[in-house]
């Protein structure tokens, strides 16, 4: 791979600045380049110094990989207005070159297959969150006793908006992640894993985070705020006992417990359903921040938004329900253990996670609870783009609302196709199955398959139509005689199973490519329960 004359060139050409700091235009994944098709991440280190009254951070990034082929060029992503000083590998510096958030590193004498290190440093001001947690990065914030609160966040963005990395979906790094994060003393640094030391020099503290499992670039962030620590130990469905950490404000340490009585009861329906808590090794953590919240591996941010009252809930039968703690939490089975391979299949980690707040729902209040839930779903459909519109995507394109309600009012429908007999074992499957999880990516026809085998017939047809399409199925009716009634869909993708209400009660018939007799009373009502999308026709 020769790339060091054009990169010379645009050296030449390209003159990086500081001076606009916006990154609307930011997004991560897409098609992958070829330089970084041939890496595959294997752990990252980062070492970081948060200078809170400058708003700066300044430290380096360690990069392990595997190069499948040798190279002479190496590249990396990295937001433009962050300064890079130095590169080495093998403790030798290393000529790089920058054109807006792409690092070039490069060595006329090749860098060969296999294991490498390269260690960037770099400081600067990391770019600020202008909505977070949607529009990504820094937020400076203060709480009301005056003390710093600062937060990251940069899902769409990526995790380039603050350190150096190969921002795509489809690598993690399957070592893990250490982090060792310096602040002022008497603040307290939240972050993924485990917390392995905390070291004191003069008037700064470094704490180091590692988690060892893989982990997505945009999970890899850190919160800093002057946080109480509550905790408790947590067994799971397995019977492992893990860590269960709150990092609270001072000033709210009050709610924490009843927070985390949530976060328990919580835990307890997600694992009846998709199976044992997934960093049953590491910890179920929460951090408190000044936003909705985000499902940052292990430690999911939480709050409410600074307009509104912190910690809100709602009552679900009688119990108090969060849908943003609950959602960010079931998002460590969807999004964290059960990962989309290219943004693409967003839906996956949206719609799945949505769905479950569904069984949530089931759970405080029966089946009505789950329904009023799915109505209040399909009531938010916009169904103006197909929520898979391809195989790659960057996630600017790819995010769009209905991947959360369309996503889970499919799953509605495939509980209602396959019944909850094998519904129900085929959903914990695509949960813990090893070929879903960790260090395995997923994509539609992973799921479509994997469904299909449980109802015994290919579902790609039905998986198409709903997910690929903005189609509803159109159902006529026609009266033919006294009491008698056709019923035909007419852009059927399948054989479907349909309930049909008539003055006899209701009774399930196969939709099939031709006209069903009906006998009746009254004009028959398909799918009165609204297991399908759909438009009806006749009378």
């Amino acid at each position: 791979m020769k790339y060091i004359t054009c990169i010379l060139l645009l050296a030449i050409a390209v003159t990086v600045t500081a001076q606009d700091r916006d990154i609307s235009y930011m997004v991560s994944g897409g098609a992958l380049k070829p330089l970084q098709a041939n890496m595959d991440v294997r752990h990252y280190t980062l070492a970081l110094d948060v200078d809170i009254p400058n708003q700066s951070i300044s430290g380096y990034t360690e990069i392990d990989f595997i190069l499948t082929n040798p190279s002479d060029t190496l590249l990396f992503d990295l937001v433009n207005f962050l300064d890079v000083t130095k590169i080495t590998a093998a403790k030798k510096n290393k000529t790089f070159y920058r054109d807006k958030d792409l690092i070039y590193i490069v060595d006329p004498a090749g860098f060969k297959a296999g294991r490498q290190t390269i260690k960037i440093e770099y400081n600067g001001k990391p770019p600020v969150a202008v909505r977070p947690p949607w529009k990504g990065g820094f937020s400076w914030k203060k709480d009301n006793a005056g003390n710093p609160w600062v937060i990251i966040n940069c899902q769409l963005e990526g995790a380039k908006v603050y350190f150096p990395c190969k921002d795509h979906p489809s690598d993690e790094p399957n070592e893990g992640v250490d982090m060792m994060i310096t602040v002022p003393k008497g603040l307290t640094v939240a972050g993924p894993g485990l917390l392995q030391q905390v070291t004191g020099k003069k008037n700064k503290e470094t704490f180091h985070w590692k988690t060892n499992y893989t982990i997505s670039n945009y999970c890899v962030v850190f919160n800093i705020a002057k946080y109480a620590v509550v905790k408790r130990t947590y067994t799971t469905i397995a019977g492992n006992k893990v860590p269960m950490e709150f990092y609270v404000l001072e000033e709210d340490k009050a709610v924490a417990e009843k927070i985390l009585d949530m976060r328990e009861r919580d835990c307890r329906i997600l694992e009846k359903y998709l199976g044992e808590y997934p960093w049953a090794k590491e910890k179920i953590g929460i951090a408190q921040v000044p936003n909705p919240g985000m499902e940052h591996q292990t430690m999911i941010s939480y709050g409410d938004g600074e307009n509104r009252a912190k910690f809100t809930t709602t009552k679900v039968g009688s119990w108090d329900y969060s849908g943003n703690l609950f959602h960010e939490f079931g998002h460590e089975w969807f999004a964290n253990k059960v990962t989309n391979k290219d943004w693409a299949h967003m839906w996956i980690q949206e719609g799945i996670n949505t769905y479950s707040e569904a069984l949530f729902c089931r759970e405080a209040n029966g089946e009505r609870g789950y329904d009023s839930m799915m109505v209040a779903f399909k009531k938010s459909i916009a169904n103006e783009k197909p929520i898979v519109q391809g195989e790659v995507m960057n996630s600017g394109n790819a995010y769009i609302g209905d991947i959360y309600t369309k996503g889970a009012f499919f799953m509605h429908t495939l509980r209602y196709v396959l019944g909850d007999e094998r519904f129900f074992p085929t959903l914990k499957k695509l949960a813990t199955d090893p070929q879903y999880t960790y260090s395995n990516f997923i994509t539609t026809t992973d799921v479509e398959q994997l469904f299909s085998q449980a109802y015994g017939k290919s579902l790609k047809p039905l998986f198409d139509f709903y997910l690929r399409t903005t189609k509803k199925l159109e159902l006529s009716i026609v009266q033919t005689g006294y009491h008698q009634y056709g019923i035909k869909c007419t852009n059927l993708p399948m054989p479907l199973p349909i309930d049909i209400l008539t003055d006899s009660g209701t009774q399930q018939i196969m939709l099939e490519d031709k006209w069903i007799k009906i006998t009746s009373s009254f004009p028959p009502v398909p799918d009165a329960n609204g297991h399908y999308l759909k438009t009806v026709t006749g009378n």
